[in-house]
């Protein structure tokens, strides 16, 4: 891909992200749409933005939203977008919350980019090309006896809160965004992430690039790796981990749950 495309691209992200934090302040944005999936009108608005951008810098490509009415068919090549991923946590004046984008080829997400608009930081990466954070290298991680478990709740609950009571958790973090989580992953803040819900692409797929290039793991409840093919919604559960030996210890304890 184009390096100086890919730069205005992720300039151009932050600034509609940094539109996003703003119309926390506009009752408007924030009128929900749709209650079950806690659609905002901020969604729609994201979604229309992030789409114009990448058909400006890269016509003609096909783009794959969560906000899209259908997701029938995957393409060979596309664009897979979250304009808002965490949009419960922009609604409640909350800090996680991340605009995210992937490109895909072949099934393979060859770029993610994740950004939080509070935070001031942007994760990217390009597949066999390494992951960045605000435009530094983030190293390999290594395996070590620290385990800093990291999920969307005031305190563990769930299959989080399962592995929790289970083996020495060094730190407990809270923060919102299946993307924000996982990117806290690769770089480090978080060794350890696990969800038993239903979890979809758009959700994984920048964030996955990320992981990948930073020698982590993103799999399912059973410790497959998750792929990019078939049906956007996977049924599985996510586990993503810092290294391999903290996956193999951490299946034992979710290869048999339920997910919800």
């Amino acid at each position: 891909m184009d390096l100086y495309k890919l730069n205005f691209f992720e300039k151009k992200l932050m600034l509609i992200g940094d539109m996003i934090e703003s119309w926390r302040n506009d009752q408007t944005a924030k009128n929900i749409i749709e209650p079950t999936e806690f659609k905002t009108q901020a969604d729609l608005k994201a979604h229309e933005l992030l789409s114009e951008l990448i058909q400006t810098i890269f016509p003609n490509t096909i783009i794959i939203s969560e906000e899209d009415y259908t997701h029938d068919f995957r393409p060979t090549n596309y664009w897979l977008i979250d304009p808002i991923d965490g949009t419960a946590s922009w609604y409640n004046g909350f800090d996680g919350f991340v605009i995210q984008a992937a490109f895909i080829e072949n099934n393979i997400p060859l770029y993610g980019a994740v950004y939080a608009p509070v935070l001031k930081k942007l994760w990217t990466a390009r597949r066999n090309q390494g992951a960045w954070l605000n435009n530094c290298k983030l190293p390999k991680l290594i395996a070590n006896e620290r385990i800093n478990l990291i999920d969307n709740y005031p305190e563990p609950k769930n299959i989080a809160g399962k592995i929790f009571n289970k083996i020495p958790i060094t730190q407990y973090i809270e923060c919102g965004s299946l993307g924000l989580k996982s990117c806290l992953v690769a770089d480090g803040t978080a060794d350890l992430f696990v969800k038993d819900v239903v979890i979809r692409d758009w959700d994984l797929a920048p964030a996955a690039v990320i992981i990948n290039e930073v020698g982590g793991v993103l799999t399912d409840l059973t410790g497959e790796i998750i792929s990019f093919t078939g049906s956007f919604q996977k049924n599985k559960g996510l586990i993503v981990a810092r290294d391999k030996y903290l996956l193999k210890s951490i299946v034992k304890l979710t290869e048999n749950q339920t997910v919800k």
